[in-house]
């Protein structure tokens, strides 16, 4: 179990401490919904947790079989719906992969970046686009 601790700020901001670390990170509301937009907003982090989450079990991958992925990087795009109510309607993500992955290990890492934990928590309704480009 990890504990995290919440503190309203006013101003439709938040500071966030993961307890074990200390790391502190704010959220804002974001402009469409009352805030000002200058920092992440709740959902954004949802958005980014399922990026850094394919990286992140792709990276255990990579280990376990000897391939380097520093230097990769993953574009995360969200899209709030309003309709039926106000959701997450889509998060896309593109991951641009490092030159040198062998073609035989390409798959391998792609289930591993669809098996994520945050990609599995996700509601069957929020679309989530995936692509891996390669060089």
């Amino acid at each position: 179990m990890v504990k995290m601790n919440i503190v309203y700020e006013g101003q439709l901001r938040c500071a966030l401490t993961h307890e074990p670390s200390g790391t502190v990170i704010r959220t804002d509301a974001p402009k469409d919904n009352m805030g000002k937009g200058e920092s992440f907003s709740p959902t954004d982090l949802v958005a980014a947790a399922l990026g850094s989450c394919m990286l992140t079990i792709m990276g255990i991958a990579a280990v376990k079989h000897n391939i380097e992925l520093k230097g990769t990087i993953v574009e995360v795009s969200k899209e709030m719906i309003t309709t039926p109510e106000r959701r997450i309607g889509s998060i896309s993500v593109i991951l641009r992969m490092v030159p040198g992955i062998p073609l035989d290990k390409r798959s391998m890492l792609e289930a591993a970046a669809h098996s994520c934990p945050v990609h599995k928590s996700l509601h069957p309704d929020v679309k989530t686009p995936i692509e891996f480009i390669y060089p």
